[in-house]
């Protein structure tokens, strides 16, 4: 079999769990079974003549020829949805930027770059999407995003080992910091001795290695007293008395009643880094434009905060 026999189902399915990261969850966002899943693979990977995917415990990693492939199959399935978009009589939808984004950028510098873009170069249409740092880095790999906002942290590792690297641009670089509430005797002064976190209740995330949420400088095993994702949740929490959590320095504009957020002093200083990724390639119009709308927005946050 020549891999021109590769089915438009297949290369589908392919991106999929390229962006996805695991079988399961392509499966699951596609609707399909994992057999049908697994089924696609082996068809594309038999008329490519070599594996496409390396089986990990942790899910999948692409091999330098499944890197090639992702790649032209996010090309070849742009074509024919545009080619089918044609023939359906829809206009042709010139200025699509595709955007993906970490859930705190979604309180500040989300909503104000958009309504930025929007002024300048209405015709541009933005689709965006929430996402944790690794699932948009895969995104951006498999040719689903077109520019993604991330974080990082200390000590500032590659986000991922695919070559060519990504292109990263820093949009801000912030301090982490805490948020208690107003009533919480933590709240009494200007900033924080770390050493009086300890024996604190906390709201993290989820299912997080790291428990997001919880100070990363605390020498002790974490008190979690409530677990959340969304930002909004977390803060009320913390407004209601239920706990503590740590925040970007960016969300201090958008905090509820009831909470204080302050420095903490003692130990190392944490800083948060906000990048602006993309793949290496040419840029488009549409694209450079929404960067630089990103770009010009955290610019002013960081002067006026």
């Amino acid at each position: 079999m020549a891999f021109t026999d590769a089915s438009l189902t297949a290369l589908r399915v392919f991106r999929e769990v390229a962006e996805r990261g695991t079988l399961t969850a392509a499966a699951t966002a596609l609707g399909y079974t994992q057999s049908a899943v697994s089924r696609q693979i082996a068809s594309l990977e038999r008329a490519a003549g070599t594996p496409l995917l390396e089986r990990r415990h942790d899910g999948v990693r692409l091999t330098p020829a499944g890197r090639i492939v992702v790649r032209r199959a996010a090309t070849v399935i742009d074509q024919v949805d545009a080619t089918a978009r044609d023939l359906a009589g829809l206009p042709e939808e010139h200025g699509i930027v595709r955007l993906g984004w970490f859930a705190s950028a979604g309180a500040w510098l989300l909503p104000r770059a958009l309504a930025e873009l929007r002024r300048t170069h209405p015709a541009i249409t933005v689709i965006t999407r929430e996402g944790s740092t690794p699932a948009l880095v895969r995104a951006l790999r498999a040719g689903t995003l077109d520019l993604a906002v991330l974080a990082s942290a200390p000590p500032y590792r590659p986000l991922d080992t695919e070559t060519p690297p990504l292109e990263l641009h820093t949009l801000a670089e912030r301090s982490l910091r805490v948020a208690v509430p107003d009533t919480h005797p933590l709240a009494r002064g200007e900033f924080i001795d770390i050493a009086d976190l300890r024996g604190q209740r906390w709201i993290a995330d989820p299912g997080d290695r790291q428990a997001m949420g919880v100070w990363p400088g605390v020498d002790e095993r974490p008190q979690i007293a409530h677990t959340a994702r969304d930002w909004l949740a977390k803060l009320h929490l913390v407004a209601a008395g239920c706990g503590i959590t740590t925040v970007p320095t960016a969300l201090a504009s958008v905090m509820p009643p009831g909470v204080r957020i302050l420095p903490v002093r003692g130990g190392p200083r944490e800083q948060r880094r906000i990048l602006l990724a993309r793949l290496s390639r040419p840029v488009p119009e549409p694209v450079a434009r929404l960067a630089a709308a990103l770009r010009a927005i955290a610019i002013e946050t960081d002067t006026s905060a």
